[in-house]
């Protein structure tokens, strides 16, 4: 009876798919649009449909390995099991860490740009960040009251925000005709292919796989799943197709309505700068609607996974902890993060940073995959080989571009993951240190 109790408290398969989808459809669509098509022109389409191929390679490695051994902060479990618990595995762990914790302060200020945009104040320095902190408050403060509070709002908030965003694409695909179509066909009438040409393109992509990492939170529930050897990789699968279906269908509609110029001039808030042409004011407060609802159910969903990752991280002795007895350690420091980064950052750095701590993590994750965990894991070894082939393929055009474009962005990633390595090893030092001592004191 207990055990039934305790697998009621669980996560649903719905559910799981919910909070996977609640990360990935908020920033990652409404503002990213406008940012890929400076580098991918009206190529945004066929770059979003690239980085899901990418991803769809890279998630294989996530899948074997979470219904192999599926815990709560899967990430860090799979770099342990890789590289043992040394500099490795706790630095790339923290790459993962820190890209989410990004791509919460990424949802925080999408919130507060699009809930502005019906008045003007798109691109205030005030406004948007205090919406930004208020929305990483309000998610903190719902992650607080548990997990089926968790669930519930996002199985309710994925369905609107999925409705939302397939009535605003498919009324625009419908109100734009041929001119939308035409940015699928080779030689359409009005793309306009990127200025750097391929390097351009992939540059986008890589970006683009920041709209679809969210499924990497799912193998961060792990045993909070019911039946999670079965339920990992379901989950992982439907939420990649939806997204997939749903971003090819709303970026078909933004290129059809709005010109490259117009794209980039509108890019922290594309979506709602397309509705407008094409349904009036009406059309962007829906959009607005839908967006305030993605990204803060995207908050919600993405601070219940990312605090279980930190959660594994701090058992394995690999980040502090707050002083004394806190409740929730991990939650709150998650969310601190989030804030500080949310105000210190604009939304390019921010998907910038990161895209390339994001990327460098996955390519750990399948060499890890490949070099170490053979005997333990059943898995194609030419899948992960073409997800570090396909990650190094977009990740290098990415980092050649941004140093050409904003070389200062490309310093912080380098500046944070030298800390993050230094970081780690004086915490394995340490933690050497101390098991030398007790080791010694055992024997005397």
């Amino acid at each position: 009876m207990s055990s039934d109790t305790e697998n009621d408290k669980k996560l649903s398969l719905t559910g799981s798919v919910a909070l996977g989808t609640g990360v990935m459809i908020g920033a990652g669509i409404f503002a990213l649009v406008g940012q890929v098509a400076e580098l991918a022109g009206s190529w945004v389409p066929w770059a979003f449909i690239a980085g899901a191929v990418v991803v769809a390679f890279s998630a294989y490695s996530y899948v074997r390995y979470s219904s192999t051994d599926p815990s709560s902060g899967g990430i860090a479990m799979i770099l342990k099991a890789a590289y043992g618990s040394g500099v490795v595995a706790g630095s790339f762990s923290l790459f993962m860490y820190v890209s989410m914790v990004l791509a919460e302060s990424l949802l925080a200020r999408t919130f507060g740009t699009y809930l502005l945009r019906p008045f003007g104040l798109e691109g205030s320095a005030v406004g948007v960040p205090v919406l930004a902190v208020a929305a990483i408050v309000v998610a903190t403060v719902v992650n607080l009251v548990g997990n089926r509070w968790v669930e519930g709002s996002a199985t309710v908030t994925a369905a609107i925000k999925i409705i939302g965003i397939a009535v605003l694409a498919v009324a625009g695909i419908a109100a734009t005709g041929v001119s939308a179509l035409s940015q699928l066909i080779p030689g359409g009438d009005g793309r306009t292919p990127p200025d750097s040409g391929l390097l351009g393109f992939l540059a986008g992509t890589a970006l683009c796989i920041l709209a679809y990492k969210g499924f990497t939170t799912i193998t961060n529930q792990g045993d909070d799943i019911r039946n999670p050897q079965r339920n990992l990789a379901r989950s992982i699968v439907i939420a990649i197709t939806v997204c997939t279906v749903l971003y090819l269908l709303l970026t078909v509609a933004v290129t059809g309505s709005l010109s490259v110029p117009q794209i980039v001039a509108a890019r922290d808030y594309a979506l709602a700068e397309a509705a407008e042409p094409l349904f009036g004011s009406w059309g962007v407060w829906l959009t607005v609607a839908v967006a305030v609802v993605a990204t803060l159910s995207g908050l919600v969903a993405s601070l219940f996974s990312v605090s279980r990752l930190y959660d594994m991280l701090r058992e394995m002795k690999q980040a502090p902890g707050l002083p004394g007895s806190v409740n929730r350690q991990s939650l709150l420091i998650t969310a601190a993060l989030a804030l500080l980064t949310a105000t210190l950052f604009d939304l390019s750095q921010i998907a910038s940073l990161g895209a390339m701590l994001y990327l460098s993590m996955d390519i750990a994750i399948h060499w890890g995959l490949i070099r170490r965990l053979r005997d333990e894991v059943e898995f194609a070894l030419w899948i992960p080989a073409t997800a570090i082939a396909l990650d190094v393929l977009v990740l290098v055009p990415f980092v050649i571009m941004k140093v050409r474009a904003d070389p200062l962005t490309v310093v912080v990633t380098a500046a944070v993951a030298a800390v993050i390595f230094a970081s780690q090893w004086l915490i394995v030092r340490r933690r050497g240190d101390e098991a030398h001592r007790q080791s010694s004191a055992g024997h005397n």
